[in-house]
């Protein structure tokens, strides 16, 4: 059997909300939330939702002590009882240590795959400890100095040459082994993932119109078209560069099978229009499975029963799909 190990993120946050809600239709021996089961089972009950849980103490114990038709849970303690709505820095080492368990169950063995609800990164921050996202701090727990992240959607596959990062920083941030290394992990994961046997990647340029020839930016020039000729030189099938502003017209993106954005708001916020709700994170170039939601904690929703479970149930979808793509 599959086994899938979520980590329920900021406690304060939806992240529970919109895993018990995914789960409230879907209860399977496969899932494992890793979360305080104490906070698990209040939260149900403030959203009058009638479940069954099973804890689980030790990670030793799973998943030889998963039970049927209850939702199972590895107890992962608060470090202070939380309340919906309101932040608390003192939890983050419980947030960290959530993701920690996840990504141990899937290098040990026990886990095919992991999937993460949001965390704060602001508090986490806040608590001193140097956090900028899931995708770096998962990509470090797996020795990965190179992770890619994707967000994808039935319509679209849109990844990231640059991620976090404060946009004055992202053209000295680019360079040609970067983009051929980033390229090379889509092209990979394209085929391991999701069994496309000659991916085709749209790559964008960083300057508006892809740099007019030079006359608005060099970047295209010195940097992304000598990284795409590189890639076709050893057989891969790229196009680029385009302009961002028509790389994700119906027309391009029916020729591609995922376009490479070169940082985070060039690509993000096309796909989360169209598809917002429907869309999947999932980082590239790791050892193991790891897919996320598309949004965040939503502080002001918590608890409160408004909270969309669509992209969680998406995430877990996606996670299934991943393992046995894998195993064919």
């Amino acid at each position: 059997m599959t086994h899938i190990a979520i980590s329920v993120g900021e406690p304060a946050g939806i992240g529970p909300d919109v895993t018990l809600g995914a789960l409230e239709n879907q209860v399977s021996q496969d899932l494992l939330l890793v979360a305080d089961a104490d906070m698990l089972e209040t939260r149900a009950r403030m959203l009058n939702m009638a479940m069954d849980f099973n804890r689980i103490s030790n990670p030793a114990q799973f998943p030889d002590q998963v039970q049927e038709k209850k939702i199972n849970v590895l107890h992962t303690p608060l470090s202070r009882e939380s309340e919906p709505g309101q932040l608390d820095p003192s939890n983050s080492g419980y947030v960290l240590e959530c993701i920690h368990r996840c990504v141990s169950l899937c290098q040990e063995g026990k886990a095919d795959a992991m999937v993460t609800a949001p965390v704060h990164k602001g508090i986490i921050n806040d608590a001193g400890h140097a956090f900028s996202g899931h995708t770096e701090l998962i990509a470090a727990l797996c020795n990965v100095a190179k992770p890619v992240m994707m967000l994808a959607s039935e319509r679209m596959k849109v990844c990231l040459a640059t991620t976090h990062l404060p946009i004055v920083k992202v053209s000295q941030a680019l360079n040609q082994d970067m983009l051929i290394e980033t390229i090379r992990i889509i092209n990979d994961d394209l085929k391991r993932l999701y069994n496309i046997e000659r991916p085709t990647i749209g790559v964008c340029g960083l300057n508006p119109h892809a740099g007019e020839g030079g006359h608005l930016g060099d970047e295209e020039i010195t940097i992304i078209e000598p990284a795409i000729n590189a890639l076709r030189s050893e057989g891969k099938d790229i196009v680029g560069p385009l302009p961002a502003d028509t790389a994700f017209a119906p027309h391009q993106l029916r020729q591609l099978d995922a376009v490479l954005a070169m940082f985070h708001d060039q690509g993000l916020p096309v796909i989360k229009h169209n598809d917002f709700g429907d869309t999947v994170n999932i980082t590239l170039g790791l050892p193991i499975i790891r897919t996320s939601v598309d949004h965040g904690t939503a502080v002001d929703l918590a608890a409160t029963g408004r909270a969309n479970s669509q992209s969680m149930s998406a995430a877990i979808d996606k996670a299934r799909q991943f393992v046995r793509n894998i195993a064919k």
